[in-house]
């Protein structure tokens, strides 16, 4: 008997993509901290975007296989809960050690031990976003789609910019020191790590108690598919690689598509993540890309204080950089939904990127140096003018980030088969992570030998491929576009 899955509510849709607020708090200190965090360490930025592969590395490793784990695990904790709880408790622990890097000294180099841990948060962090994404598929019926991932998307940019400000409000409302020497880790950073940790696990907590998962045989009869558990007995690894290509072979003609599109979006992402940090200090701070190089710093014996001090204060600004990018995305993935079901998927997916695009290519116009006091309500602060202005293009930014998270799921989860939706969800994973990889390799050498460690420039690099991405959407030909 065939069974259509009933609708949820609001809040009930809410509540099971609420853990969703918590892991993204943990993901947004990751990307607005490790860099800081690897160069206070010891990292040069030729450096940088080689220790980053880790972050897409496990991507490619960790979501495939949780996939295909979760689509076939059924006990009473559920099908993809397990995970999803597993993977928030691992990036907990990590979070926790991560800023202890130089207490760990007499055992291994700080860099080496904050690396060890960069790959195991992210290794959890992959380990609890694919079954999430799973899990509004397997749960939300067709008609509630557009809602369900706009919903997620938008506690995602809640909890990222929870976990962006962190440092800030640390270091301006409760006075904690944003200064380190090489070789440490300040102590707004590492506080910011232990109370993301501790919001991480209680909010996917919630949504592994709140949400009761269908039984395999509901899921079977909604989905008019048969639905077998993990078999007692595993194939042998040639088979599974056997069957696994055969799948990526085989996929759907609309996620060979969006691939394309997602090399553009993806690509300026981790050139932001990467590289933002230098850039704004470079540009709004006026900071010679010299006070990058850790072989500099070693050769004059002492940073100065002022450099130092700048040092600082542009760390702290990058987490209110990224602040107004995840607000903008809030509020646009309030909208995103209804203006994707007025007007199209794929004009309003390309339009985000495109503004997106433009905002990174305006950032390197404000370098302004005179010093403005501004009033953020919780505290006041003295910046550059240049990084106040460099709030405008960031909330364009955050308009391509709340795209991306959403548009290619919408797109992608109508074209696929209910029996596999969770492998294909990590292997669509493979187009967020494949263009970071390649990004990886290339980006070091191009910003030491074509820009002379020149970061801004790797932000008009990320603007352009926005748009190029933009362009690339209207090649996609969806399978059900005309669903709302």
């Amino acid at each position: 008997m065939i069974m259509n899955k009933p609708r949820l509510s609001f809040w009930q849709i809410w509540n099971l993509s609420f853990g969703f607020l918590g892991v993204q708090i943990g993901f947004a200190l990751q990307n607005a901290n490790i860099s800081r965090v690897l160069s206070d360490l010891g990292a040069d930025l030729y450096s940088l975007s080689y220790m980053w592969l880790l972050a897409p590395i496990m991507g490619i490793i960790i979501q495939p296989l949780v996939g295909a784990k979760s689509d076939r695990t059924w006990n009473r904790f559920g099908r993809r809960a397990p995970f999803i709880l597993g993977g928030s408790l691992t990036a907990g622990v990590a979070m926790l050690l991560m800023p202890q890097a130089p207490l760990f000294v007499t055992v291994v180099a700080p860099m080496i031990f904050g690396l060890v841990m960069l790959a195991i948060m992210d290794a959890a962090f992959n380990a609890a976003f694919q079954p999430f994404r799973a899990l509004v598929a397997d749960m939300v019926p067709e008609e509630q789609r557009n809602q369900g991932y706009a919903i997620q998307s938008l506690l995602i940019n809640i909890g990222a910019v929870v976990g962006s400000i962190l440092p800030f409000v640390l270091t301006n409302v409760l006075m904690m020191s944003n200064e380190s020497n090489l070789g440490e880790v300040a102590e707004t950073v590492a506080w910011s790590f232990y109370i993301g940790a501790a919001i991480m696990v209680g909010s996917v907590a919630w949504t592994v108690f709140k949400t009761r998962e269908y039984d395999p045989q509901s899921y079977s009869a909604m989905n008019n598919i048969e639905v077998s558990p993990e078999p007692s007995e595993k194939l042998p690894l040639a088979q599974r690689l056997r069957d696994f290509f055969s799948l990526v072979s085989s996929m759907p003609k609309t996620m060979k598509q969006l691939a394309l599109v997602q090399f553009f979006s993806w690509l300026p992402m981790f050139l932001m993540w990467v590289y933002i940090f230098a850039a704004v200090t470079q540009t709004a701070w006026g900071i010679d890309p010299i006070w990058f190089d850790p072989d500099h710093i070693k050769s004059v014996g002492e940073v100065p204080a002022e450099i130092t001090k700048a040092r600082g204060e542009a760390g702290d600004w990058i987490g209110i950089l990224y602040a107004a990018m995840y607000v903008s995305a809030t509020f646009y993935s309030a909208i995103m939904g209804k203006l994707a079901n007025t007007f199209g998927r794929k004009p309003i997916y390309a339009l985000g990127l495109f503004i997106g695009g433009v905002g990174f290519i305006s950032l390197g116009l404000f370098n302004d140096p005179t010093a403005v006091e501004l009033n953020l309500l919780i505290t006041q602060v003295v910046v550059p003018q240049g990084a106040v202005d460099m709030l405008v293009p960031m909330f364009g930014v955050g308009i391509a980030w709340a795209t991306l998270l959403a548009m290619p799921y919408t797109m992608l989860s109508s074209a696929l088969p209910a029996e596999r939706t969770g492998i294909y969800m990590g292997i669509f994973n493979f187009t967020v992570a494949g263009p970071q990889i390649v990004c990886g390799f290339l980006a070091g050498p191009i910003l030491l030998y074509w820009f002379n460690n020149h970061a801004i420039s790797m932000m008009w690099m990320a603007g352009g491929s926005l748009i190029l991405g933009a362009l690339s959407v209207f090649l996609v030909r969806a399978k059900v576009e005309q669903l709302q």
